[in-house]
This record gives C-alpha cells, sequence and structure tokens, in this order.
C-alpha cells in the first residue's frame, strides 16, 4: 500500500490535508480573495480542495493547481466538473518547484506542502516567483508550541516557535495582514479522521490484501501523534504581502 493510496484513504473525512477547521478554511479564503475574480495558483494543490472551494465561493475566479500525482490531479478534475467549475480550472502534472508560468497570479497557496521545496522559506520564494504586484500568498506549516522531543523533529521536521517563525518570514520581505493559528480542537480533529478513516477502511475490508498493513499504519500512526507529537506541535496559516522595498 503506497503513501499516496494511505493519504486517500485517511483524508476521506477530512479533505483539507492540514488540521484546519471549514469554518478557518472559509475565512482564510474570504481573507484572500476579496474582489472575487483573482487569479489563484496552488503549489502542491493535490486533490485541489483548496481550489475547489476558492471557485465555489468565487465565480468570477480562475485557477490553476501544480501536482505530481496524477491520480491526486484526475480527482480534483472530477471534482471539479462535479461541481461545475471544471472551465475555470487548469490542472498541471509536474513538480510544483519546477512549475513556469507566463502571467502572475493574484494569490498562491501553498498549505502542508512545505517539505516540496525544502522548508517554509524556499516555499516563500518560490511563491514569490508567481505573484503578480500587490497579490497575496496564503500559507500553512508547521511549528512548535513547546521543545519538542528527539523523536519529534525527526519525525514532523525542524521546526521553531511561532514567534521566530514569523519573524523569519518577515525578515524574507513579507507582512503578515493575517493568520490562523490551529486549535487544539482542530489539530485533534485532524489527527481522529484521519487515523480513524484509515481503521475504519481496515476494519470494513478485511478481505482487502492490504487491509493488515492499513490497520497497523493507522495504529502506529495514531500512537505516534499521542505519544510524541500531540503536546508540541502546532499549525499556523499566514496571509502575507510583500513588504515595500524588499523586492
Amino acid at each position: 500500500m503506497n503513501r499516496e493510496q494511505i493519504s486517500r484513504i485517511a483524508h476521506t473525512e477530512h479533505p483539507i490535508k492540514s488540521p484546519l477547521s471549514d469554518e478557518s478554511v472559509r475565512r482564510l479564503l474570504e481573507r484572500g480573495l476579496p474582489r472575487g475574480e483573482e487569479r489563484v495558483l496552488d503549489l502542491g494543490c493535490g486533490t485541489g480542495e483548496w481550489l475547489l472551494r476558492a471557485l465555489s465561493m468565487r465565480p468570477g475566479v480562475r485557477a490553476e493547481g501544480v501536482d505530481i500525482s496524477e491520480d491526486a490531479l484526475a480527482e480534483a478534475a472530477a471534482a471539479a466538473s462535479d461541481l461545475g467549475v471544471r472551465d475555470r480550472l487548469v490542472l498541471h502534472h509536474r513538480k510544483a518547484e519546477e512549475f513556469v508560468s507566463e502571467e502572475p497570479f493574484d494569490v498562491v497557496l501553498s498549505f502542508g506542502a512545505a517539505h516540496a521545496f525544502g522548508g517554509l522559506l524556499p516555499t516563500l520564494a518560490a511563491a514569490r516567483r508567481h505573484l503578480a504586484p500587490g497579490g497575496l500568498v496564503l500559507i500553512g506549516d508547521g511549528f512548535w508550541e513547546r521543545p519538542p522531543s528527539r523523536e519529534a523533529v525527526e519525525m514532523l521536521g525542524d521546526f521553531t516557535d511561532l514567534a521566530t517563525t514569523v519573524d523569519r518570514v518577515v525578515a524574507e520581505g513579507w507582512t503578515p495582514v493575517d493568520g490562523h493559528v490551529s486549535t487544539r480542537q482542530e489539530l485533534d480533529d485532524y489527527e481522529w479522521a484521519c487515523w480513524g478513516s484509515l481503521a475504519a477502511w481496515a476494519l470494513d475490508h478485511p478481505d482487502d490484501p492490504d487491509s493488515g498493513e492499513a490497520l497497523r499504519t493507522a495504529t502506529a500512526r495514531r500512537t505516534e501523534w499521542l505519544r510524541v507529537y500531540r503536546d508540541p506541535f502546532g499549525f499556523f496559516s499566514l496571509v502575507l504581502r510583500r513588504t515595500p522595498g524588499s523586492d
């Protein structure tokens, strides 16, 4: 059972692949789409859930998504057709860091995909290359709410605390104009949904050759969350503009 299959099943009940409630996602998109006619780019769009919601909320928005998963992009295209927004969505099957566009975008999104670029700041550098003057970047990534164990760092990455993270973003020429820190309920709801969905799938498909592996994976990931990173891990979302004079 490959990683993509596991992720698809795990996110059945929580299609936004970040610890954010539907209300938080809605508020961030409303903040990022004030005119309702923006061109939007999602670097590492997966199944396109952010773009699908943006297109459904704002009938004047046009969007493009980039991802390396052909299956995820096919799912995004099918969902867009079902929602009646396929004509306003362009999907690119390639590495997000290699994507090139002739026209800039008013909004660039990237949530939980910083690993593809080598971290938060390289992700922002990539977003900057695609951003139109006066545009917005909506980005989400992890931070440490309290000092983590070495095991937690090895598992999730070398994050820092929220204040230091924001300081580093500002030092790179960005000004936060809004943001969100995921609540304990959002964090817990996400983990319960992911590993619960995977476990439920395994129990519902006892004759599937991948059932045993899926159940073992769900158990292991739930244990890692509860015993290793539940207490120290946090997730932030930022709405950013370029700081004058930083270009």
